[in-house]
């Protein structure tokens, strides 16, 4: 049976001692929060037993949340365990649902909601991927509340998403690599970003954007030939970032790379903190902190101004028509399986939480290796395939070429 009064406890304002309170939603839906002042175990469970009677004899009417409220309530509990830009996530796909269901009790959402829900999506035009991952977060948000006993089970559990075509990993090849750096080192001077550094070491590490970008000094190891991916405290200087998925991870260095980022810190003023942001742009944002116009969700999102549109400039100066910086990444996993590097090894240098991630790449060179094996094949065996058939009744190669074979 559901718990309906949380008993919990605190530490007073001076820290010496603690008391307990009661957690428990009161007849408008709101969370109410009593202080029982007193650090009586026993006394403050019989307190707990006296409030759940209540509820349950309907003194109080247990009454539920409206999903506005909901969403709000799931993100207050789940506190920072998630990034500001996902909240803000969460909160615009529950506002489009509420649009399609209305905002009702989220105790009686049910699966036909969810589907009116995906047939809304997808007729308003959104992709059968943006839809699958609204569809994604909506069962997270109910499958929270199942796990914190609000719900007795996830109304969206046997919901099932749009099917979404796999898109295939853009890989650039070794002459595409090597333009995309030659149009990088054009004009490049100490006040923008050092693109062909950047695009150099996102092809030997595979770290994304935001972690070369919120990388310092004090992460690369120039005497181990490393550098550490890992999140960054809040501090003057410096502000906060947290990795995706893994807490942390180490990776190694090349010695040109170290060469280029000693050369690279040699020109920088002592104490700089930051690898890659350049100096003009830091002082811009630590300007930005001052005035208390820093976000999170900042940190990975506007370290660079127009970082996508300088690089598809460097991929038109490279003649190369399509692609991203993400793609650099994608190079660099594809290149580990090409070397021999096992799935689980490359999960762990990716920092992938998920081994179904690592498999998309892994499936990439797999591709690689059934086109390798058939030119293999071609070479050791074509010679004898491109002699003249046998055809039934003739020994000589028909003169017409759009001669077929003979019906029996």
């Amino acid at each position: 049976m559901r718990e309906l009064v949380r008993l919990r406890m605190r530490p007073s304002r001076d820290g010496k001692s603690f008391v307990y309170f009661l957690d428990y939603m009161d007849e408008n839906g709101k969370q109410q929060r009593i202080s029982l002042g007193h650090a009586d175990k026993r006394k403050a469970e019989r307190e707990q037993a006296h409030k759940e009677r209540q509820l349950r004899m309907g003194v109080i009417a247990p009454c539920s949340m409206r999903l506005n409220e909901f969403v709000e309530d799931s993100l207050r509990r789940t506190g920072n365990q998630i990034r500001e830009s996902t909240q803000i996530e969460y909160r615009s796909i529950m506002e489009h649902f509420i649009e399609v269901v209305g905002d009702i009790d989220y105790s009686c959402v049910k699966q036909e909601h969810g589907e009116l829900f995906i047939r809304a999506s997808l007729d308003r035009g959104d992709s059968a991927g943006t839809t699958a991952k609204k569809i994604r977060h909506l069962k997270r948000l109910f499958q929270l509340a199942v796990e914190r006993e609000q719900l007795e089970a996830n109304p969206f559990r046997h919901l099932r998403q749009p099917k979404v075509p796999k898109k295939k990993v853009r890989v650039y090849s070794v002459d595409e690599c090597e333009r995309i750096l030659r149009s990088a080192r054009k004009n490049q001077n100490e006040d923008i970003l050092q693109w062909d550094l950047l695009i150099t070491t996102a092809l030997i590490t595979g770290m994304r954007k935001s972690e070369m970008l919120n990388l310092v000094w004090g992460d690369i190891d120039f005497e181990a030939r490393t550098v550490e991916v890992q999140p960054n405290a809040d501090t003057e200087e410096i502000w906060k970032w947290l990795v995706k998925d893994t807490d942390r991870r180490t990776l190694g260095l090349t010695d040109d790379v170290l060469s280029l980022l000693a050369d690279l810190q040699s020109r920088r003023l002592e104490g700089y903190p930051y690898v890659f942001v350049p100096p003009c742009r830091y002082d811009h944002i630590q300007q930005r902190r001052r005035e208390d116009k820093w976000t999170y969700a900042d940190s990975r999102l506007k370290v660079i101004n127009n970082f996508t549109s300088q690089f598809n400039k460097i991929l038109k100066g490279a003649g190369i028509g399509t692609g991203t910086f993400h793609d650099l990444r994608s190079t660099a996993l594809t290149n580990w399986f090409a070397m021999g590097l096992r799935e689980y090894e490359v999960m762990r240098l990716a920092g992938h939480a998920k081994f179904e991630t690592t498999h998309r790449f892994y499936l990439a060179v797999a591709d690689d290796l059934v086109d390798r094996s058939r030119q293999a094949s071609e070479a050791a065996i074509g010679p004898s395939l491109a002699r003249a058939p046998t055809w039934p009744g003739n020994d000589r190669r028909p003169t017409n070429t759009s001669a077929r074979w003979p019906h029996t």
